[in-house]
């Protein structure tokens, strides 16, 4: 092992149920660096990391840490704890019904006569908090901190313990700008005393704003390893995707001039709201066109589609799909109606865990010709196998469970689930979130084509670029309210910037 090496991972294999999910993976983090580990959904970071954390067991391989005589071989995330690896994750697994103190001590209290002695906790807590900058009182609860600051204990918890390796995985995806450059600032700090870290994530900015290298891994194989200095964004992008790849920017130039308008409205909101949530809107929704909800976090987007789906029974106003006047009770009409509704959550609103990638399919059709119609198991498989073929969903079998299945392909089983309905009207509310660049251009060409076929679809994302590659118009939403239109000719990211800030905007 080469002298500034802490981590070292060679030949790792790993299989689950007939798919290999890594084949000789090599990875190596040094002392003191920022280590982006990179690839889509499906590549094998996760699997990665759990092998080094001990959450799963590899099939070959060995791990070396740089203070051991020996390979490692973590059984348990606490195992690897001891051997000096400390993971933080997205959603923060601490206790926040503890202080800020109890978390960062948490199991390992100091103690006096038998007893907690909490005089000296809260003072070593207070000193630790202080080195790392972070300003929060030790005595504070830790459901009153916000989610950064969360992570920010998470990590100072880890440093106490003396990890030599800190890995953090999609940390940034729920902190705002302000928060995440704080975040940065901690990750620095900690590279500059030594500690390798392992960053895990899907924004290419964030790569190049604080890693020192880059390791790139692709359908459970390495594809190399590189200094981010020498690694254009677009090499980066081509190397993850296994494409010759220039730019990702302009894959709605092919669709434009396509839109397949009628002169009725599917959708046609009047005055539509929902008291608490959002209020009235006046909307339209045409045959063939993809419309962009766009606003900041809270604005009222998701809001405004859970309205329309009967998701949040509308309290005024009228709606009318294909030119006809309804009242919508529940998400069922809305089915019946001709709608589908990708939620933002996938995992509480979305997925059914437990149930097989072909069942997660057909349930919403078998809803929608209710109990007394059964679906045959042919026409299950036959579904399944239609939707696993069309939207390239990565699965062992139709019968894999779906919490096997990477975040993306359980996206693309959700959005099979919908298209099986064949809707007028398909709401996608963030539907690439959380997944990796490919997936998230594979499901923007997804919507062109349908909507090239004739669907209406309405596209929520925080993504500005997203949108404009994606939506042929855009609502903009501010404070629970829509406050205006931009057309297709009026698109543009300044546009929609001064739009969403309170600038010029056009209303209807």
């Amino acid at each position: 092992m080469e002298q500034n090496v802490v981590l070292e991972m060679r030949d790792i294999s790993k299989n689950f149920t007939g798919v290999r999910a890594l084949s000789h993976v090599d990875f190596t983090l040094r002392k003191g660096e920022i280590h982006a580990l990179m690839g889509e959904n499906g590549a094998g970071k996760s699997t990665l990391i759990k092998v080094l954390t001990g959450v799963h067991e590899f099939e070959s391989g060995s791990i070396r840490m740089a203070d051991k005589e020996k390979n490692i071989i973590n059984h348990s995330p606490q195992e690897a704890q001891e051997n000096g690896i400390s993971t933080v994750y997205q959603e923060v697994n601490l206790c926040p019904n503890l202080t800020v103190a109890e978390n960062l001590f948490i199991g390992r209290e100091p103690r006096k006569m038998g007893m907690i002695n909490w005089k000296e906790m809260n003072n070593r807590s207070e000193k630790l908090l202080e080195s790392l900058d972070i300003h929060v009182p030790p005595t504070q609860m830790l459901d009153e901190c916000s989610v950064a600051i969360q992570q920010m204990i998470a990590i100072a918890r880890a440093v106490d313990m003396k990890c030599q390796v800190l890995i953090l995985d999609e940390p940034t995806s729920s902190l705002d700008d302000d928060e995440v450059e704080k975040l940065f600032v901690l990750m620095r700090r900690l590279r500059d005393e030594g500690v390798g870290i392992i960053f895990v994530t899907h924004f290419l900015e964030q790569v190049y704003a604080v890693c020192d290298r880059i390791t790139v891994l692709r359908n459970g194989e390495l594809v190399g390893e590189y200094e981010t200095k020498d690694l254009p964004r677009v090499m980066l992008v081509a190397k993850m995707m296994g494409k010759d790849f220039d730019d990702l920017a302009d894959i709605k130039s092919a669709h434009e001039g396509k839109k397949a308008e009628g002169s009725v409205p599917v959708i046609e909101a009047e005055g539509l709201g929902h008291k608490g949530t959002i209020k009235p809107f006046n909307i339209k929704i045409n045959k063939g066109e993809v419309i962009g909800l766009t606003g900041l976090l809270g604005s009222g987007r998701s809001e405004l589609v859970r309205a329309i789906y009967g998701a949040d029974k509308a309290d005024c106003g009228k709606l009318k799909v294909n030119g006809k006047e309804v009242k919508i009770n529940s998400p069922l009409e809305a089915m019946k109606l001709g709608m589908a509704y990708l939620p933002e959550d996938r995992k509480a609103e979305g997925i059914i865990a437990d149930l097989s990638v072909r069942e997660n399919i057909i349930i919403a059709l078998q809803a929608k010709k209710g109990m007394f119609h059964p679906l045959s198991r042919k026409e299950m498989e036959e579904a399944a196998d239609k939707y696993i073929d069309m939207l390239q969903i990565k699965t062992a079998s139709r019968e894999t469970p779906i919490k096997s299945l990477s975040g993306g392909n359980q996206q693309k089983v959700i959005l099979g689930r919908w298209l099986l309905t064949n809707p007028e009207y398909l709401i996608l509310d963030e539907p690439t979130r959380g997944i990796d660049i490919g997936t998230k251009t594979e499901i923007q060409k997804i919507v062109l084509d349908l909507a090239d076929q004739g669907m209406a679809v309405t596209f929520i994302s925080s993504e500005v670029e997203e949108m404009l590659r994606t939506c042929s118009r855009m609502a903009v939403l501010r404070d629970g309210e829509k406050v205006g239109e931009l057309e297709e000719h009026e698109l543009s990211q300044s546009s929609i910037m001064k739009a969403i800030a309170g600038g010029d905007d056009k209303d209807e």
